[in-house]
């Protein structure tokens, strides 16, 4: 009977060997990802976590303030960031971290952002705002302090080309922002925010940005951020990401679909993977 026993125990052994003990089904390591609030970020690093966990990382994502996201990288405390806008709007942030922060790859190219307006206000410029102020409440709504297109606000705030008397710029979040979007255009009022694609809000709205003759925003390429030697600890993981691209308008689409049908970014990324396996297969076996 033990002899029966003994051998029973023996095959389940073999069995739990063959099945989960060799070093293929060990975690590669942990891979920590730098999220901000806002939606252009959530989206592609849903994606990217996805498709390193497929590759046999473990992923965590970490909510966190942009700068604080560049500063825990330059401790290795955070892995990759999925969302910075370079050489313009983040360019205060890249003087800071150059030296210790790499490009891994741009995400997409050429993507505006600004002052933006709905469609059915005559202004077409940031100049056209001079003596508008009570028109449009005083106000540009913007996120929150410590992001780019903040600081750039401020510059064109304080331009003396521009007459912007009694205007005041009002930091609030993504979401503060969306709701005067939302409640203005329902009649028709004129509202100015700051905006960049991607963003569900051109697809969702006919607005449009105001040009700024004074070029204080000029167009970014996105790129995905990572510390030095990232490749010496994590190659497989930069190796996957220093491929990694998408289009605006794809990312535009997950955004719409979370706010009005409530689809998860983890739904809509595992969704974009299966629709692109042929790339991502390429991405993890290269």
């Amino acid at each position: 009977m033990r002899n029966i026993l003994a051998t029973i125990l023996l095959f389940i052994a073999l069995i739990l060997v063959a099945c989960g003990g060799d070093s293929n089904s060990e975690s590669k390591g942990e891979i920590v990802f730098g999220q901000t609030s806002w939606t252009s970020t959530k989206a592609p690093t849903q994606i990217a976590k996805q498709i390193l966990e497929e590759a046999g990382y473990e992923v965590e994502v970490m909510l966190l303030d942009q700068p604080v996201i560049w500063e825990s990288m330059k401790h290795e405390e955070v892995d990759f960031f999925m969302d910075a806008w370079l050489p313009y709007t983040e360019a205060t942030l890249w003087e800071d971290y150059k030296n210790d922060l790499q490009k891994v790859s741009t995400s997409y190219e050429e993507v505006p952002l600004g002052w933006v307006v709905p469609e059915y206000v005559e202004e077409e410029t940031i100049d056209d705002l001079a003596g508008q102020a009570e028109k449009f409440d005083g106000e540009i709504v913007t996120i929150g302090e410590g992001a780019g297109i903040v600081d750039i606000s401020k510059e064109v705030m304080n331009d003396p080309n521009y007459d912007l008397e009694g205007y005041e710029l009002v930091p609030s979040s993504e979401a503060a922002m969306m709701s005067v979007i939302d409640d203005k255009i329902k009649n028709e009022e004129p509202f100015i925010i700051t905006g960049w694609r991607p963003h569900s809000m051109f697809s969702k709205y006919d607005l449009k940005f105001l040009e700024d003759t004074q070029e204080h925003f000029k167009y970014d390429n996105v790129y995905v951020l990572s510390y030095n030697g990232i490749e010496d600890q994590y190659l497989e993981a930069y190796d996957i990401l220093s491929q990694w691209n998408i289009e605006v308008t794809e990312l535009e689409d997950m955004m719409r679909a979370y706010e009005e049908e409530d689809i998860s970014f983890e739904e809509s990324a595992s969704e974009w993977i299966e629709e692109n396996r042929d790339t991502v297969d390429q991405w993890i076996n290269d």
